[in-house]
């Protein structure tokens, strides 16, 4: 049996996972502005404080009565793809984290006597793998490669909450735009030198959102009691990677001259700098758009300009 369905108007409770992070901090700042209920969900002693819900995916931990009440869960935690080279214990701890985490979710959603009416459930754009110069919306196939692989799986890890009638939408989150952290915090030093510049030969696509989008798109998500699926969160403006690096020594009045070789992230990252830099995805925002979401911040010029204002 589904929750009560909640419009715009109305106040809802809303479990997060990965709360603490990037997207999870705007997300539960802008949930609490609205007056809706954030239940955390956190590990060990941090699960004492009120309203958290204690859960632990490494040893399948979370109880469906921890659910009870929830009209709506968002699910944003996974290990970050990004932080060193990927050995393959490393790729383990990647896919496991997203697969078994959101696996453990989906089933004890699907065992709640009434459920929640929506799961959000994070993947990304790495489903598509290298798109070349080809743009892509969400009916494309997976594309190649261990991410591609890790977003199938991730995706598909959410089936028990879709069998038990639980609407779940699939956010495809590109590259995040937020002065406080992900790719935007680590290039911003690096380009307030001068010493910044297009990685390879640039022409991999540069999927971005602004944060501030990313989590307009989510609370879209839902609202929106007709979206379900794959969504696409990226910018409707077609950027590369050059693109990108032009844009962003534009806004910080910097020349951007020092292109990074391919070859160097080879040797400095492994497989990981194919995949993760030197490829990339040019995505369409289909769904979204389709289902009436306006951006904020379309424009990449002024997007920059506006969280960097920030």
């Amino acid at each position: 049996m589904n929750g009560r369905a909640g419009g715009e108007g109305a106040l809802l409770r809303v479990g997060v996972t990965g709360a603490s992070g990037l997207i999870g901090r705007a997300l539960s700042a802008a949930l609490a502005a609205k007056g809706h209920t954030v239940r955390p969900f956190v590990r060990g002693s941090a699960a004492a404080r009120e309203g958290a819900i204690r859960w632990d995916p490494a040893r399948g931990e979370l109880g469906a009565t921890a659910l009870e009440g929830l009209d709506a869960v968002v699910h944003l935690a996974g290990e970050s793809v990004a932080e060193g080279r990927w050995t393959e214990a490393q790729k383990a701890r990647i896919r496991e984290s997203r697969v078994a985490g959101t696996g453990l979710l989906a089933k004890a959603i699907a065992s709640c006597s009434v459920r929640p009416r929506v799961l959000v459930s994070a993947s990304a754009v790495g489903f598509y793998g290298d798109t070349g110069e080809r743009e892509v919306d969400e009916t494309a196939p997976r594309g190649g490669g261990f991410l591609a692989e890790v977003c199938e799986a991730w995706e598909r890890a959410a089936d028990p909450a879709r069998e038990a009638g639980v609407r779940v939408v699939h956010p495809r989150i590109g590259v995040v735009l937020a002065p406080e952290g992900g790719a935007l915090a680590k290039l911003l030093p690096v380009f307030r030198m001068g010493a910044g510049g297009r990685i390879g030969d640039g022409k991999q696509g540069f999927p971005w959102i602004t944060i501030d989008d990313v989590v307009g798109a989510i609370l879209h998500a839902i609202h929106e009691e007709t979206l379900h699926g794959a969504v696409n969160l990226v910018a409707p403006a077609r950027t590369t990677n050059a693109d990108f690096t032009r844009a962003l020594a534009t806004v910080l009045s910097r020349p951007a001259f020092f292109p990074v070789p391919a070859f160097a992230l080879r040797v400095a990252l492994g497989p990981m700098a194919d995949e993760a830099l030197l490829s990339g995805q040019l995505v369409r925002p289909r769904v979204l758009l389709e289902h009436g979401y306006a951006f904020a911040h379309p424009e990449l010029i002024a997007a920059l300009r506006h969280v960097l204002s920030r």
